[in-house]
């Protein structure tokens, strides 16, 4: 797992822009009876990506040398299905820092958080001109900064406010996952213990 502290990512983009993308699509479930998170990357999207002889789909996006990138860009409702938390490693796997998105599935978007991926929900009009920002340009950047709470389209310099839950910012500030937060809280967790005895 990626603990890499988050504050300020710059970066050009992954367009992916499908409505509806369930967590199958993301990790088919064959993918599913590994136990650690190594090489979940390699099979993200992994039946839009290969054929079943394993040579590359040329068309889709990951497989399109144009777009690179730590951010994806997603189409509305974004994570739905199941609850595998799966497909968040395999988003993590595959190098992904940030997805945007005008909606996420909410269980989804909390296995992003607890695998170091930051879901950053936009309006969809500012969706939709990113998406059209990136197609004019694939070299379009956009910059998150998480400290404000702020996603900028760099093509246009529009920027959009976006949530996020205040323990988790300060989990992902301080690379921290929850065991981590437990530690750093030790002493005070104790100390709480004993007041309260």
């Amino acid at each position: 797992m990626n603990k890499q502290k988050f504050d300020i990512i710059k970066s050009t983009c992954v367009p992916l822009p499908l409505e509806n993308v369930d967590t199958d699509q993301i990790i088919p479930a064959r993918f599913l009876k590994a136990t650690d998170k190594d090489g979940f990357g390699d099979n993200l999207f992994r039946d839009w990506r290969y054929n079943k002889d394993g040579s590359l789909i040329e068309d889709f996006v990951l497989n399109n040398p144009k777009y690179k990138g730590c951010i994806l860009v997603a189409g509305k409702n974004f994570g739905s299905g199941s609850s595998r938390e799966h497909a968040a490693w395999a988003i993590a796997g595959y190098g992904f820092r940030v997805v945007i998105s005008s909606f996420f599935a909410d269980i989804h978007k909390n296995n992003e958080l607890n695998n170091f991926v930051l879901p950053v929900v936009v309006t969809e009009p500012f969706l939709k001109e990113l998406f059209e920002s990136i197609e004019d340009n694939p070299d379009t950047e956009v910059l998150v900064d998480l400290p404000n709470q702020t996603v900028t389209n760099l093509a246009n310099g529009k920027s959009e406010y976006f949530e996020i839950n205040g323990y988790k910012k300060h989990c992902l500030m301080n690379g921290f996952d929850d065991i981590d937060y437990l530690v750093q809280n030790k002493d005070k967790t104790e100390q709480w213990e004993q007041l309260n005895k």
